[in-house]
């Protein structure tokens, strides 16, 4: 694998992780997150960061399966380009449910590519 698509990778999970540490000095309600706008755009700039590393790693390697590939540079377009139509329950479900299977995908393939 080349090493331009494992630093993509790690940046993904860096982001990932940087969401998970943001969410250990607040509380997990949707009803917080909607409360606190640091948290939210701290969460979308990292949000953005994934869409991008997974476009990156997708347009150098389809082969490269992370589920939702395509969702996943969709939200960032969204993020990036349509922010003003951003839906906060959207993107605290995103950041919940969908984001662990995410870093569990990441983590499997840096494993499988270790150096």
């Amino acid at each position: 694998m080349r090493e331009e698509i494992l630093v993509w990778l790690h940046d993904v999970k860096v982001a990932i992780l940087n969401i998970e540490e943001f969410y250990a000095s607040a509380e997990k309600s949707f009803d917080a997150f909607q409360k606190n706008k640091m948290l939210r755009q701290a969460i979308e700039r990292n949000l953005e960061i994934i869409g991008e590393g997974v476009n990156r790693i997708f347009q150098a390697d389809p082969q490269i399966s992370i589920s939702n590939a395509r969702k996943i540079v969709g939200l960032r377009n969204r993020i990036t380009h349509e922010y003003d139509k951003l839906d906060n329950e959207t993107l605290y479900v995103i950041t919940i449910k969908y984001l662990p299977q995410l870093l569990t995908e990441i983590e499997a393939i840096l494993v499988k590519h270790k150096p």
